[in-house]
């Protein structure tokens, strides 16, 4: 009896007889190897044209032409770092806007055929091109969040936002501490807007109440459009009558509320800006020498444009439930400053100066500036 090795042996011999024989000779063929190896007929096919394939002098010629060659993925990854490795869905809408600022700077640097082919590539191929690049993961970190005695006399603001006016945000904190919260260290403060997903950023020492408080004033400067309202989680620095006086005193007022105890997803958007705009650039490192702080602010500046005027983010528009199973819609990918520009209770003054300043700007000058500010930032600090 012949072992498995003797009739792939078989099989390997009569590979290129069969090749070459037309349809008739390919029958004979397999006839005899039918009775030979006592194997089915379409068995020695599939076996016969799987040694075809391996057969280091076959050309296999499966499949369509290839379209997007290594010219186009080296494009497409040079824009996909320029955006910070945003995924395929909020590249794709925002590729050809990114690329005209590189050209309109001279930073482009690819033909025009490599061109055309990133703009007419489908979402379906980024998606494919885009998972195959690597990425550079952090470490998770640890919660500095601490209830206030306050929070009583502050509503809370259950749920997911129902399409409030620009000017109604969520903030939160970020502790640098490294693996260990002992001692002092940076905080950063973040304010997304809801309605824009315009977001502030603001460094400080410590999370004092008032350090928060000048951050909170800092980040209120910054935005484009009135503040209106505040929504933190349940910690001391935001929840005391330092910050709740100060809320109170704006003209006009600013509404405090807070979020339920222990409901993260009600802070769902701030929570996972938390890690895209600020982990993802300092990671997880502890940053425990005040005189940083100076550095992380000028950080900040760059780094708000950069997020604001480039990075498109998708918001979700509604869940649909098909039994058990639940299935976000999402809109468009589009920048916060697109997203402002669109929105009809935004000033056409500060539309205009948005505009100005944007003619002005370039990503990949803004993510060079910003790495540099990093590299002096995260020297000789620890985990």
């Amino acid at each position: 009896m012949m072992t498995m090795i003797t009739k792939q042996e078989v099989l390997k011999d009569k590979l290129e007889e069969y090749l070459k024989a037309d349809k008739p000779g390919k029958g004979h063929i397999l006839n005899h190897l039918q009775a030979v190896l006592g194997f089915d007929r379409k068995a020695i096919v599939r076996r016969l044209n799987s040694l075809q394939i391996k057969d280091p002098h076959h050309i296999d010629q499966r499949g369509g032409k290839e379209i997007y060659g290594p010219r186009v993925t080296i494009a497409l990854k040079e824009v996909w770092h320029v955006a910070s490795e945003i995924c395929a869905e909020r590249l794709h809408p925002q590729l050809a806007e990114l690329i005209r600022v590189l050209k309109r700077d001279k930073m482009w640097n690819h033909n025009e055929q490599t061109t055309k082919l990133l703009f007419v590539m489908s979402l379906g191929t980024m998606k494919n091109r885009v998972s195959k690049f690597p990425r550079i993961r952090n470490h998770k970190g640890r919660s500095t969040t601490k209830p206030s005695s306050l929070k009583e006399m502050i509503p809370i603001r259950r749920g997911p936002w129902d399409n409030p006016d620009p000017g109604f945000g969520e903030i939160d904190t970020v502790a640098h501490c490294g693996s260990s919260l002992s001692g002092d260290y940076a905080y950063s403060v973040q304010y997304t807007d809801v309605a824009l997903i315009w977001t502030c950023l603001a460094a400080q020492w410590n999370k004092g109440q008032h350090e928060t408080l000048k951050s909170i004033q800092r980040i209120k400067r910054r935005l484009p459009v009135t503040m209106l309202g505040i929504d933190p989680d349940t910690g001391s620095e935001f929840i005391n009558w330092l910050v709740k006086d100060w809320c109170d005193e704006q003209e006009p007022k600013v509404e405090l509320t807070r979020i339920r105890p222990y409901h993260k997803n009600d802070h769902g958007r701030i929570e996972q800006k938390n890690y895209v705009n600020i982990r993802q650039f300092l990671g997880y490192t502890r940053i425990d020498e005040a005189k940083r702080i100076k550095l992380m602010n000028q950080m900040y500046e760059h780094l708000e444009d950069y997020i604001n005027f480039f990075l498109p983010s998708q918001k979700c528009l509604k869940k649909e439930r098909t039994g058990s199973r639940y299935k976000r819609v999402y809109d468009t990918a589009q920048t916060a400053y697109q997203r402002v520009l669109g929105h009809s209770q935004v000033p056409k003054t500060a539309k205009e100066q948005l505009k100005l300043k944007y003619d002005r700007l370039n990503p990949k000058i803004l993510k060079d500036k910003i790495e540099r500010l990093l590299k002096l930032i995260l020297n000789n600090t620890h985990y």
